[in-house]
């Protein structure tokens, strides 16, 4: 057996833990703090490989290992490691504190309605997007991937968050809680004890009381009724195509979405309510308090961009997946600067059937399969006499350029 016991964050070791132990294993300050006999062996974590090498050893000796690790080791830390090379049955694990509940019991918080994503060896993007889509995430860091990084990024999405970054904890005389905006903690290096960040939008931080934990279940419904969201002179996209157009885009946690020539921002609000990052752009200035207005009235953020694309695209984070509405002599140059940003998918919806041939292009010529449809449907509509008639809707085409596998990069889990 490995027994793996959790340590540090509020949780001191436990007494007598390592006794009898042949080898332990651990960062220098657990070792320090365990205070082992001479004759044990000791591996100081680095590189994971030669540490999990030695157990192995040891384990074929018959030899009795101990890995010390901080706060709770099944919680992003090294169980999955140790149980992928050792099985599950050989491990004895004694949690301790996670970083995570540490940090939400000092500023007070209930962390069962939070998300919690680790940005440490990963893509930080992941760990961006989720912080700009939900009020109360929690991001576990690392090197290129902190509080500074952290707080660039929400500035550039023009994020209203604060950010709690909780350094060395249960560390007595070091340990550090402080909250600050997300330009302060741009300006500053944070050094190496940063543990976790939680990233709240303080006035949905207590959100409603709930029954499973984790980011809360998807809408039950999705393409929404036009009357659902304000809008001018029914120019807003109708939802037989907002249902095939979320079909192709696909939008999910951790992941961004562009809605260019955002209109009512329907799309971009049905993108945000299924959990994804949104970004939308408008060029009239009723559009853009348009969106807003819809984004609140859902209780979702949504960044609004005024300005008018491809330059308005400038200096936006790229997106995994981008839904192009309107049209206009434009659109090729438009679908382009997408085409050249998306990393999965682009989706664009056009009423002219004649500017298909450019858009079509203009993703093909980025590397995009292209494939489209015109939609066409008739809604049931009441006549006098409690009887009913089919009404056309104006007829759309929906057209979607998807990257190749080999070109795209998937979301960090």
């Amino acid at each position: 057996m490995i027994t793996l016991v959790g340590t540090g964050t509020g949780t001191p070791l436990p007494a007598g833990a390592t006794d009898g132990a042949d080898l332990v294993v651990g960062a220098l300050r657990h070792l320090e703090a365990a205070r082992l006999s001479r004759g044990t062996e000791r591996i100081v974590l680095g590189p994971l490989a030669p540490a999990l090498d030695a157990i192995e050893r040891c384990l074929g000796a018959g030899r009795r290992v101990v890995v010390l690790a901080s706060g709770d080791p099944g919680f992003f830390g090294i169980a999955r490691a140790l149980a992928e090379r050792f099985g599950s049955e050989r491990l004895d694990i004694r949690p301790g504190v996670s970083s995570v509940a540490a940090a939400f019991a000092r500023v007070g918080l209930p962390w069962e309605d939070a998300v919690v994503v680790s940005a440490h060896g990963r893509d930080p993007r992941t760990a961006v997007n989720v912080c700009r889509a939900h009020p109360k995430t929690a991001v576990l860091t690392g090197p290129g991937a902190g509080p500074a990084e952290l707080g660039a990024a929400l500035v550039r999405a023009s994020a209203e968050r604060v950010l709690v970054v909780a350094s060395a904890l249960g560390a007595p005389g070091r340990e550090r809680v402080e909250r600050v905006t997300p330009a302060e903690a741009a300006a500053r290096e944070w050094g190496t004890a940063v543990n976790v960040v939680l990233c709240l939008d303080e006035a949905r931080s207590l959100g409603p009381v709930r029954t499973v934990a984790g980011p809360p279940a998807g809408p039950s419904r999705w393409a929404l009724e036009e009357s659902a969201f304000a809008h001018r002179d029914s120019m807003i996209t109708k939802f037989e195509v907002r249902a095939l157009a979320l079909a192709r885009l696909a939008p999910r946690l951790g992941e961004l979405v562009w809605d260019v020539g955002a209109g009512s921002g329907s799309l971009a609000v049905e993108c945000a309510r299924l959990g994804a990052a949104v970004t939308a752009v408008e060029k009239a200035p009723d559009g853009v308090d348009r969106i807003r207005a819809n984004a609140a009235a859902h209780g979702v953020d949504v960044q609004v961009v005024h300005g008018t694309a491809p330059a308005a695209l400038e200096g936006l984070d790229d997106p995994d997946a981008v839904f192009v509405g309107g049209g206009g002599a434009e659109l090729p140059a438009v679908v382009g600067a997408c085409a050249a940003r998306a990393r999965r998918t682009v989706v664009i919806a056009m009423a002219a059937l004649d500017r298909v041939p450019a858009a079509r292009a203009a993703l093909v010529s980025a590397g995009f399969s292209c494939d489209g449809v015109l939609l066409q449907s008739s809604r049931l509509a009441p006549l006098p006499g409690d009887v009913t008639r089919l009404a056309a809707t104006n007829p759309v085409f929906l057209l979607w350029g998807t990257r190749p596998p080999a070109h795209s990069e998937g979301v960090a889990q």
